[in-house]
């Protein structure tokens, strides 16, 4: 919004004219987001404490270390909503459609979460809404989004699936192309709630994963860089690095009290929503792929889950002592920053080995 008020005038007030430059922008993004975060974080967990009274319901299956923290406010993904949706507006080009879809899909996977955690919460269960109705919602939006950035792209992005490693070249998958990309985000939203079950797991590699996709979006976005670097231009996609610098501000926001021992949880208001974001990003920027590389850590936990599922039913025997992954490490006696850091560590060396793909082609 900033920029379309303030850069026509850049004539007048020479100062003016950074808001032409993303790069300005999105550090004002991530700055913004912060402060919002630093100024309403502490005051949101005190209403949240006050409705709440119990917290977050506790899974009484899982690691005993768990039971103490009963009584931690959940949903503080709404925090990162606000954050982001205000940082976003105020510094984006409104006039933009790729930022307006991103940033819809946050919201609308963040309502779905905000809704299983308002069951969970006053049903008092952990299992909150069932799985086939936030399924349901999933798919709904993610097949919106995935229309909207088709009808948006120009030939041949429009229904071309790009491939790592391969350059000037893009597998035309046609209407299929829809519910391909609906799979991604809703897939990508799924994963990052696995991944959400320890103080600060799930947050770090969502930074982690959004810077990398904010330079994504930066170079896709650019027709010189992208010439350059053999990978698929695709204008107008740079604006979402503003959008990444606001998830960014939001997210470290987030983890100043998340950070063990946490003060309060995201909830599926969060994780969901965090996902959907990433997904919809890698749709625009024709980066799908490589989400599954740079969010490896997230495929790992939904992995886990599927296998467990799929061994016990099968032979009704369990792979792991639970799942998700992180919980099997806790099983086995590992402290729980232990297994936080080392995830972030696993999801630092993926996000690397995926911001490759960009240069080996």
């Amino acid at each position: 919004m900033l920029y379309n008020l303030l850069f026509p005038l850049a004539d007048a007030f020479t100062p003016f004219n950074l808001f032409r430059y993303l790069t300005f922008r999105t550090g004002g993004a991530v700055l913004t987001a912060l402060v919002i975060s630093f100024v309403f974080f502490p005051r949101l967990i005190g209403w949240l404490k006050r409705k709440q009274g119990e917290g977050q319901p506790i899974r009484s299956d899982g690691p005993e270390t768990h039971q103490k923290k009963k009584g931690t406010p959940t949903m503080g993904g709404l925090m990162i909503l606000i954050s982001v949706s205000i940082s976003t507006i105020l510094w984006v080009d409104v006039t933009n459609a790729y930022s307006w879809v991103v940033l819809l899909v946050t919201i609308g996977y963040g309502l779905i979460g905000f809704g299983d955690d308002y069951l969970k919460l006053t049903k008092r269960n952990p299992k909150g809404l069932s799985g086939k109705l936030k399924l349901v919602w999933q798919i709904a939006i993610g097949v919106a989004a995935a229309a909207a950035v088709a009808y948006i792209s120009e030939p041949p992005l429009r229904n071309g699936l790009a491939l790592p490693f391969v350059k000037d070249y893009l597998l035309g998958l046609g209407w299929f192309f829809i519910p391909v990309g609906a799979l991604v985000m809703v897939g990508a939203s799924n994963a990052v709630n696995l991944t959400d079950g320890l103080d600060g797991l799930a947050i770090v590699p969502t930074i982690i994963a959004t810077g990398c996709f904010a330079l994504i979006a930066y170079l896709t976005g650019n027709a010189i860089f992208a010439n350059y670097l053999q990978i698929h231009h695709v204008p107008g996609a740079g604006e979402l690095t503003v959008f990444c610098g606001a998830l960014i501000g939001a997210g470290i926001g987030f983890l100043w009290y998340n950070a063990p021992p946490a003060m309060v949880f995201m909830g599926d208001t969060g994780s969901l929503a965090l996902g959907g974001a990433l997904g919809a990003i890698s749709v625009v920027t024709k980066h799908e792929i490589v989400l599954a590389i740079i969010g490896g850590l997230f495929v790992l936990e939904t992995v886990s889950v599927i296998v467990q599922v799929a061994s016990f039913k099968l032979t009704g025997k369990r792979v792991f002592r639970m799942a998700p992954l992180h919980h099997h490490f806790e099983k086995k006696g590992w402290a729980e920053s232990t297994v936080v850091v080392r995830f972030w560590i696993i999801a630092g060396v993926l996000a690397l080995v995926g911001l490759s793909t960009l240069k080996l082609r």
